[in-house]
C-alpha cells in the first residue's frame, strides 16, 4: 500500500526531538552497531558487540540522501541535521568528512549524538570538533556502575570513557558539549551514585547536563525510570546545569507530506514508537489506514510489536528484545 516504495537507507524524519525540535537525522551504521550494550538502550540489545571502526555505509551515497531529503524538504523549516545512530555513529571511520560535507550542504546546526566511547580517540575528537554540538553520554561516576548500565566492550573502560570526554570539553571546540545522563530507577538515582556522577561531571565541565527518562522502549524488561522523588534528587545534587529533558509531543513525522511505509520503518529502526503515537503520526490518515499498514509490515517481516510498560511499541524487524527478565547474556566481551 506503500505509495513511495524506496525505503530511505541513511537520512530519516524530521523528528520531534527532546533538545533538538525538529531534527533531520542522519544514520551512519546499520542497526544495531554498538560498542555498548545499555540496560535501557530502546534499540534492544547488540549482539555482537563491536568496536570496528571503518566504513559501513558509503560516504558518497549517505550524502546524496541528505542532498535529495533536503531538497524534498525545501522550504518546510528544520531546526536541526543530527547525526543519531541506530547503534553507536562515531564507529562509522568517515564521520568527519561526513560532519564537514552536511555542514556545507545546510546553514542549520550540526548535532552528534554519541555514546562518546571512542571520544579517547584523538582522531574521533577531531572529527567531532567539526559539529555544533556534540552530546556524549555519562550515566555513571564509578567503574563498576559504568559496567552495570552501560555493559561496554572489554576494550573499553570507565577511566577512559571520562578521559575521552574531559579531552574533547578541553579543546574549547566551537560547538557546544552537552552531555546526557538517562536515569534508571534502583542504579543511577541514589545519592551516593549521583554524588559521584556530579563529581565527575564537575571536573568534565559540560555547558549543559540533559537527564533523560527510559520512556521508548528499554531492552531490559526490569529498567524504569527513578520516582518524582528520584529525579528531583538528581536535579539537586546535579547542580544548575542539569535539566530534565521530557519526551517529545509525537508531531507529523516527515514535513507536511503524509508519512509512507518507508518512513514508518526508517522512523523506528532509529526511534520506536508507542503503537498510539502513529495516530498523530499518521494525523491525515483514518484509524482503518494505519491499521491495515501495520498489519501490513507485520505480516511482510518489516516491524515487530514488543511490549513495555504496559504499552505496545512499534520497532524494527530484527531488533533483539527479551521478552521475559531472565537473566541478562554476558556479552561485553563479545
Amino acid at each position: 500500500m506503500s505509495t513511495n516504495p524506496r525505503a530511505p537507507k541513511y537520512v530519516f524524519g524530521p523528528v520531534p526531538s527532546r533538545r533538538l525540535g525538529r531534527s533531520l537525522g542522519i544514520d551512519t551504521v546499520p542497526a544495531k552497531t554498538c560498542n555498548w550494550n545499555c540496560v535501557y538502550c530502546q534499540l534492544g540489545r547488540s549482539h555482537p558487540l563491536t568496536n570496528e571502526r571503518k566504513e559501513y555505509f558509503p560516504v558518497e551515497a549517505i550524502l546524496a540522501e541528505v542532498r535529495a531529503r533536503l531538497a524534498a524538504l525545501s522550504p518546510d523549516p528544520i531546526d536541526w541535521i543530527t547525526f543519531v545512530a541506530s547503534g553507536e555513529g562515531t564507529l562509522h571511520s568517515r564521520i568527519g568528512e561526513l560532519v564537514r560535507e552536511v555542514k556545507r550542504l545546510s546553514d542549520q546546526p550540526v548535532a552528534v549524538i554519541t555514546n562518546g566511547s571512542l571520544l579517547h580517540l584523538a582522531a574521533v575528537r577531531e572529527e567531532l570538533a567539526a559539529a555544533d554540538t556534540v552530546l556524549p553520554t555519562l550515566d555513571a561516576g564509578d567503574p563498576d556502575l559504568f559496567r552495570r548500565i552501560n555493559r561496554p566492550h572489554r576494550q573499553l573502560t570507565f577511566e577512559q570513557h571520562v578521559a575521552g570526554i574531559e579531552a574533547f570539553a578541553r579543546m574549547k571546540p566551537r560547538g557546544r558539549l552537552w552531555i546526557e545522563v538517562m536515569l534508571v530507577a534502583g542504579l543511577n538515582d541514589s545519592e551516593p551514585a549521583l554524588r559521584r556522577l556530579a563529581a565527575v561531571l564537575k571536573h568534565i565541565g559540560p555547558d549543559e547536563i540533559h537527564l533523560t527518562l527510559p520512556s521508548r522502549c528499554p531492552v531490559e524488561l526490569w529498567v524504569r525510570p527513578p520516582d518524582a522523588a528520584g529525579v528531583q534528587r538528581a536535579q539537586s545534587i546535579l547542580g544548575v546545569k542539569a535539566s530534565l529533558t521530557p519526551p517529545p509531543a509525537m508531531l507529523a513525522a516527515t514535513g507536511h507530506a503524509a508519512p509512507v511505509e518507508p518512513d514508518l520503518v526508517a522512523i523506528v529502526t532509529r526511534h520506536p514508537l508507542r503503537r498510539a503515537d502513529l495516530a498523530s503520526l499518521f494525523a491525515d490518515w483514518p484509524t482503518t489506514r494505519i491499521n491495515a499498514l501495520v498489519a501490513d509490515l507485520l505480516a511482510a517481516g518489516r516491524i515487530q510489536i514488543v511490549e513495555r510498560f504496559g504499552e505496545p511499541f512499534v520497532v524494527a524487524a530484527g531488533l533483539r528484545y527479551p521478552k521475559w527478565n531472565a537473566a541478562i547474556d554476558n556479552e561485553t566481551g563479545t
